[in-house]
């Protein structure tokens, strides 16, 4: 049970993106041949990078947890904090050592994820948007990250625009939905000082830039027919259905619901880069 705990405190689907981005990110740097080493430090290095970020994410969230996500294990009560301390420092120790073992591109990025993580937990995330631009700008690093693992950065621009934009609209969703824990904790997230009218403006207008910049790719002939067909189908009305849902029903259920709804569109949105590459 405890192991268990230990494996829920990671959040093991964001894991499972993180590695996938990694993977993808690899494929997409236009090489070929790789040693499997490459895959395997590469998502090491990522994936304990990103867990530790969640574990400390968690330990300075405990108190507003216990209001907005009762059941993760330090805020239940299942893992103490100091084990968790522990835990986050041992993960960190892992990734650097992997991506060590790659090249100095790739330390250096693993390096500063990780304080950019540590001071993102720590104060940023209470800054309206700050916080928000952080973990995006984190998200599309990944594909940076891919690019320089496998030598090719240049190829992951697009993919690193695609998933930072999608993250960002994610993120002020997620604090939209978290707005009852924040405010008792007395942060001040974009949602609590502007209210839900402007945030989802805000909204509204990050998700039209996002499909507007699905076209480019296509249009400027960078990725081929198989990605338009992709995100014609399935990206974009998944992010209008997502419009649509939030202009009518803003309760923490719902959005709750749409910010999976927006981490499942993420897996289609590289289906369609990878597919048009």
């Amino acid at each position: 049970m405890l192991i268990f705990n230990f494996i829920l405190l990671c959040r093991p689907v964001n894991i499972f993106i993180t590695i996938l981005s990694v993977i993808v990110a690899i494929l997409l740097s236009d090489k070929t041949d790789f040693p499997a080493a490459i895959f395997f430090y590469a998502a090491i290095a990522a994936a304990f990078t990103a867990a530790a970020g969640n574990i400390i994410n968690d330990y300075f969230d405990i108190e507003i947890d216990k209001i907005n996500k009762p059941g993760r294990p330090l805020a239940a009560g299942y893992i103490s904090k100091k084990s968790a301390l522990i835990f986050y420092g041992l993960l960190n120790a892992a990734a650097l050592f992997a991506a060590i073992q790659l090249n100095f591109d790739v330390f250096l990025i693993t390096v500063s994820t990780q304080v950019l993580l540590f001071f993102y937990s720590y104060k940023l995330k209470n800054i309206p948007l700050a916080g928000n631009l952080v973990v995006a700008l984190l998200t599309g690093l990944v594909f940076i990250f891919g690019g320089a693992a496998a030598g090719n950065v240049s190829k992951l621009i697009i993919p690193a625009l695609f998933a930072f934009l999608i993250n960002l609209i994610r993120e002020i969703i997620k604090d939209a939905e978290d707005v009852k824990g924040d405010s008792a904790a007395g942060l001040k997230t974009f949602p609590i000082v502007n209210g839900m009218t402007i945030t989802k403006v805000l909204i509204f207008f990050l998700t039209l830039i996002l499909i507007l910049f699905t076209f480019q790719p296509f249009i400027f002939k960078i990725y081929n027919i198989e990605f338009f067909i992709i995100v014609m189908v399935l990206v974009n009305p998944i992010l209008v259905y997502f419009l649509k849902s939030l202009y009518y029903d803003q309760s923490q259920k719902n959005l709750n619901h749409l910010s999976t709804i927006l981490k499942l569109n993420m897996f289609l949105g590289l289906a369609a880069i990878y597919a048009g590459s």
